[in-house]
């Protein structure tokens, strides 16, 4: 049972492990203990494969630049996992804990980072997350078109905020005492 109780309202974003770290268990599961152990909470979790429309609508703002298809062809190349993830600046947290988008850049400067440590390729990053609320809300419907953002903030985050909450090992969730 997570213990802690929060001050603050809690953000939403949105979190994607990327195809080259799930191919890899031992480090899909490292990603997703690093997770946990930043104290995130897990709203919600699943496992996807993308069609190449799918990428090509997810990163249509990208079309046109030298990168779009390799980007689009990876992440149709295998399983991703994607998160909606909860904390105080859960933003700006997980942004911190991936690290720099290029992976050179990351060893250098963030070694400790998820991209710093496992990243391959500046494609193969393993990981993706928002980078502002707006995308955060526009990702999580992108990912998880039945979960409604609105209501969450309304009947939900109040109960997340202030627990109790538990970890479910089978859902890869976490979820109020009283669900």
């Amino acid at each position: 049972m997570a213990a802690r109780s929060w001050v603050r309202t809690l953000q939403l974003t949105l979190a994607v492990i990327k195809p080259d770290a799930v191919a890899h268990p031992i480090i899909s599961q490292a990603v997703h203990q690093k997770i946990l152990n930043n104290d995130f909470m897990i709203v919600r979790s699943k496992e996807l494969q993308w069609r190449a429309s799918d990428s090509q609508s997810f990163y249509l703002e990208h079309k046109g630049r030298f990168f779009y298809q390799r980007l689009v062809e990876f992440m149709t190349s295998g399983p991703m996992r994607a998160y909606i993830l909860a904390h105080e600046d859960a933003i700006q947290l997980w942004r911190n804990m991936m690290g720099p988008t290029k992976v050179f850049k990351a060893r250098i400067t963030s070694p400790e980072s998820l991209r710093g440590e496992l990243g391959l390729t500046d494609t193969r990053n393993t990981t993706h997350g928002s980078d502002s609320v707006e995308s955060a809300s526009r990702e999580i419907q992108f990912f998880f078109p039945e979960f409604s953002i609105s209501h969450w903030y309304q009947e939900q985050e109040p109960l997340y905020r202030l627990g109790p909450v538990s970890y479910d090992e089978e859902r890869l969730e976490h979820r109020l005492q009283c669900q």
